[in-house]
């Protein structure tokens, strides 16, 4: 077994439609850090699901729902530290607008 600490995802913009950001591709995840900053002037809503293999992102893998980021704020969403994906789970996010939200991650890879 071997463990690779990795930039799930690089700093990026987090897209105003459901959006695929990480597959756990041939391992098993751990979600170590998660932080969505608002750049923008007004309050920006991010939701964050944790898809199984061959899912798709809905209510029953909502794990961040619709939480209000606001100018300026940087959010280390608590919730999703320590979550494991599975082979082939993956990170799907979802912002109230875009261009208005930096988002990254880090963790592990487990192979």
């Amino acid at each position: 077994m071997a463990v690779t600490v990795k930039n799930l995802i690089p700093p990026k913009q987090a897209e105003n439609s459901q959006t695929t950001q990480y597959t756990a591709a041939n391992c098993k995840t751990i979600i170590d850090k998660f932080t969505v900053t608002n750049t923008n002037t007004a309050n920006v809503t991010f939701s964050v699901n944790l898809v199984a293999l061959a899912g798709t992102a809905g209510t029953a893998n909502l794990i961040v729902k619709a939480r209000s980021i606001v100018p300026g704020e940087t959010y280390l969403c608590p919730e999703l530290v320590g979550q494991v994906l599975e082979d082939g789970g993956f990170i799907s996010t979802l912002a109230g607008a875009a261009t208005s939200l930096t988002i990254t991650a880090s963790g592990r890879e487990i192979t």
